[in-house]
């Protein structure tokens, strides 16, 4: 009877610690709200950069650790309060941890594209809360082992932009796009409007592509450009290739003026401040659309692309930044074939070998040195081999162009400078 008494005690004492232990998990688990995946877009496409964690109370900014957390494959670069979902400079007090984590990671892509093919996967994280919590009113948070799923996104810059569709009359033709309007759109001032046209890899039925791939498109919407250049962002998605390399292209390219035109109908956007970019297909495009619409556009930043030399007379007397790869086989020579005939017509060409890998002090030397120049037609090559990190050659050097030149802040500078 003894041994069986001892028995049955001890296996209470079991049930009974399990309870309590249990218990105490479940109880620190209810604190945990939600968790949010944030991503930001990068020169080689969109990455999860953070995690959110919301709570029930409001977290004590100064008692916080990255030793607190974990997130599965991913390294934590920073830890803090904050009052929202969102990355901050510095932290406050307030019920969302921010949890940084490190682009660089294998795991941080959301987008990846090889040559004309791309894909994309859900932007999430599983994050685990390994060590204590404060809260602003002395509680105590004890960990939480089990790992907790993101179920929410907040895509920086890229949840700025809105998606439409564009029904062309003439080809009944539908052209989806995403625009970027000014938050504090004022219908009494007139803005000047970017118009990004992506290139071939992206093609497809999804509107956001272009805004994901890369930052052609997000880089004039972001907070600090709109800071200094307030304007509207138009990123058409198209379905096919609309150019080929016999210099020809579709008729999605007349379709694309008649949407500009369609927007600077509906808002109030300065005709005289049109600007068009992109990035090897959205590079020829561009060329095509000013050689056929000669007044439509105030200046052009082309990257990575060519054409038919013998029919870009049109251009010699615009407004155009080219940037392109030393290393690209059909951009670099076919931009040489470009400007070689833009100067017998008349154009004055400045021409400039860079360092792609150059610091932004050597950059902004670069550009003010080219802008001094006062030539209409802008030529940077990029010395073969630095549109890659020193000691990481890969891929081609045409996708990589663009990886660099859009993050040359004086070149972005000088496109809003142009006027007709």
């Amino acid at each position: 009877m003894r041994k069986a008494a001892s028995i049955l005690m001890f296996l209470i004492a079991i049930v009974s610690s399990t309870a309590i232990y249990g218990n105490s998990q479940s109880q620190s688990l209810k604190h945990i709200k939600s968790a949010t995946a944030i991503t930001e877009v990068f020169g080689d496409g969109q990455k999860v950069t953070a995690v959110a964690v919301e709570y029930d109370q409001d977290i004590t900014n100064s008692k916080l650790s990255k030793s607190v957390f974990t997130i599965d494959g991913r390294t934590i670069t920073n830890v803090y309060a904050n009052t929202a979902a969102s990355k901050a400079a510095q932290g406050v007090n307030g019920k969302y941890v921010i949890i940084e984590l490190s682009p660089a990671d294998n795991g941080a892509a959301t987008f990846f594209q090889s040559g004309r093919t791309s894909a994309r996967k859900e932007a999430k994280a599983s994050v685990s809360q390994s060590g204590e919590i404060f809260t602003t009113n002395g509680e105590i948070y004890t960990s939480v082992p089990e790992a907790i799923s993101t179920t929410k996104v907040v895509n920086m810059v890229v949840d700025d932009f809105k998606q439409f569709e564009y029904k062309d009359t003439k080809t009944r033709i539908t052209l989806k796009y995403n625009l970027f309007i000014p938050k504090n759109y004022d219908k009494s001032k007139s803005y000047p409007m970017v118009l990004f046209i992506h290139d071939a890899g992206v093609c497809g039925k999804e509107t956001d592509l272009t805004l994901i791939q890369g930052i052609g498109a997000v880089i004039w919407a972001t907070p600090s450009e709109q800071a200094k250049h307030e304007c509207f962002v138009l990123a058409p998605q198209y379905e096919r290739a609309i150019v080929n390399d016999k210099s020809e292209i579709t008729e999605e390219g007349d379709i694309t003026v008649n949407l500009v035109n369609s927007i600077t109908s509906q808002y109030n956007i300065d005709r005289n401040r049109l600007y068009t970019t992109g990035q090897s297909m959205g590079c020829m495009t561009s060329i095509a659309l000013n050689i056929k619409y000669p007044d439509l556009f105030a200046a052009s930043f082309l990257v990575a692309g060519q054409w038919d030399a013998s029919v870009v007379a049109p251009l010699a007397k615009d407004q155009i930044w080219i940037i392109v790869a030393e290393g690209d086989t059909k951009a670099f020579p076919g931009m040489n074939d470009i400007s070689a005939a833009l100067e017998n017509q008349g154009a004055k060409i400045s021409r400039a070998k860079w360092n792609a890998r150059a610091g932004e002090a050597e950059k902004a030397a670069n550009v003010k040195k080219m802008i001094d120049e006062k030539a209409n037609i802008k030529y940077v090559v990029f010395e073969k081999g630095t549109v890659f990190p020193e000691g990481k050659p890969s891929g081609m050097e045409h996708m990589a162009t663009w990886k660099v030149a859009y993050n040359i802040e004086g070149v972005r500078d000088w496109l809003f400078m142009q006027k007709k």
